[in-house]
């Protein structure tokens, strides 16, 4: 018996020389591929770039500098300022400073009272006409959604007219023996009203101190003016319907299983919804509390076709100042400053809110997988 030892050639031929570089398999196909993605997406890509990236460079640098609207921002006359407009805001101590802080409070309130109402309310409707014993479900879904496909223009005419001094709600209330006061045109706030049944129409010594914004405690919690209210009433009455539909979608992608094994296990109506379902729809409300809270810090349309900030400023919003400074009294620098402010605001609270509605005891991979969709 003889061992065959391989020859010098056929070593040669199996195992490449040590240092030589690895073959590339399909290397010129990957390259392809990249090419092929970019040239689809650069489409995208540029029209992003064109109509976000830059006007967002642009209002960036209008922040920061004394342009006056006329030419272009980035002549050589226009000068850099650095945070002046952001100063003058913040902690500047004049009328842009109470301004400003007017709009906070007046749309802190607007965001406290919208939100919350109109997620519990569209979550009703979901609940109410998902229901497979309703009849004429279809009807009801169209009836609570039309708001949200009129314009808002023409909504707020109407409510407008609904809430004048002669109007039909205070023609209602006058019915039950309530006289109804002049909505649009009341700047009292809602909780010194209160306050002054109790016989407290003066704000006491510790509220007159003004440490936030150069506003004093006691404006600080005025509340909702009346006249806010109205607004508050109209983006709760327009927007539920779409957020419904939200919500329909996620109660649909809940197996009946689910619900009729709560029932072997005893659970009645209402365990069922707030220990079952409602957890369920964790990332509906999650999505829903976050497009209210940027909507509602972006009420600009409203306002505007409303009351322009009226009564005593009362219904002034940071988006509609932002135009107002802008485009009536030209200081687009500190317009552009305010949206970037309310920008932060906003971001701020988005990411304070992902936190307050983490999953907990949940791994991080698994969060938010199965109702991500809805």
């Amino acid at each position: 018996m003889t061992a065959t030892t391989p020859t010098p050639e056929a070593t040669s031929v199996v195992a490449p020389r040590r240092g030589a570089p690895a073959p590339r398999r399909g290397g010129g196909r990957s390259t392809s591929r990249n090419l092929a993605g970019w040239v689809f997406v650069s489409p995208m890509l540029l029209i992003l770039g064109l109509f976000l990236v830059l006007p967002i460079v642009m209002a960036a640098w209008v922040s920061i500098s004394d342009w006056g609207g006329r030419g272009s921002p980035f002549a050589s006359t226009v000068g850099f300022v650095g945070g002046e407009n952001y100063q003058k805001l913040l902690t500047g101590g004049g009328l842009a400073q109470k301004d400003f802080a007017t709009s906070l409070r007046n749309n802190a309130y607007y965001v406290l009272l919208v939100v919350p109402l109109q997620t519990a309310l569209s979550l009703g409707l979901a609940v109410l006409v998902n229901r497979r014993a309703l009849r004429g479900r279809g009807f009801f879904r169209t009836a609570f959604y039309f708001p949200s496909v009129t314009s808002s223009v023409a909504i707020t005419v109407v409510f407008l007219f609904l809430f004048t001094a002669s109007g039909a709600v205070n023609r209602v209330l006058a019915w039950v023996g309530i006289h109804g006061p002049n909505w649009v045109n009341d700047p009292r706030g809602v909780i010194h009203i209160v306050l002054g049944v109790f016989g407290v129409d003066s704000p006491p010594p510790a509220l007159q101190s003004a440490p936030l914004l150069g506003l004093p405690w006691w404006q600080w919690i005025a509340g909702p003016s009346v006249s806010m209210c109205v607004f508050i009433f109209m983006a709760i009455f327009t927007t539920s319907g779409t957020f419904m539909l939200l919500f329909i979608a996620a109660l649909q992608n809940i197996s009946g299983e689910i619900d009729e094994a709560a029932q072997v296990d005893g659970a009645n109506g209402r365990q069922r919804l707030f220990r079952v379902t409602i957890p369920m729809l964790r990332p509906t409300i999650f999505t829903v509390v976050t497009l209210g809270l940027i909507g509602t810090w972006q009420v600009f349309d409203q306002i505007y076709t409303g009351t322009q900030g009226g009564p005593a400023k009362t219904t002034l919003t940071p988006a509609f100042l932002s135009y107002q400074t802008s485009f009536i009294s030209q200081n687009w620098g500190q317009g552009a400053a305010i949206a970037f402010i309310l920008f932060a605001i906003i971001v701020a609270l988005t990411v304070l809110q992902r936190f307050a509605l983490r999953e907990r005891g949940v791994p991080r991979r698994k969060r938010f997988t199965k109702g991500d969709a809805a």
